[in-house]
């Protein structure tokens, strides 16, 4: 449970990384409101990852919950703000999930 915890805190840091990028690319009530869902998504993630550490070592949490936020955060960009795509941007996300994937394997 505490490894679900912790991806779906991931999630929700992915989600405060969306907002803040529409937010900056709205302006008036709009953007209040993308700045309302940020804040929300930030003290979800913040929290589901302060539960998932009772339980998991802080290095691992920490790294697992900032890896899922990058790797979510960079396909949302390439599919929702257009970033650009190229073979060693590819590169480097496959290591990162590797590396995420790697220490959930070694963490018990």
């Amino acid at each position: 449970m505490n490894w679900l915890t912790l991806i779906v805190a991931g999630l929700f840091e992915v989600g405060f990384a969306f907002c803040l990028g529409k937010a900056r690319l709205h302006h008036g009530q709009t953007a209040v409101l993308w700045w309302a869902g940020f804040a929300i998504c930030l003290l979800i993630s913040m929290f589901l990852l302060y539960k998932a550490t009772l339980s998991l070592p802080i290095g691992t949490a920490y790294a697992v919950w900032t890896g899922i936020g990058a790797v979510g955060t960079v396909i949302l960009g390439i599919l929702v703000f257009k970033e650009p795509v190229h073979f060693w941007r590819v590169f480097f996300l496959c290591t990162l999930i590797l590396s995420i994937i790697g220490l959930k394997a070694v963490t018990r």
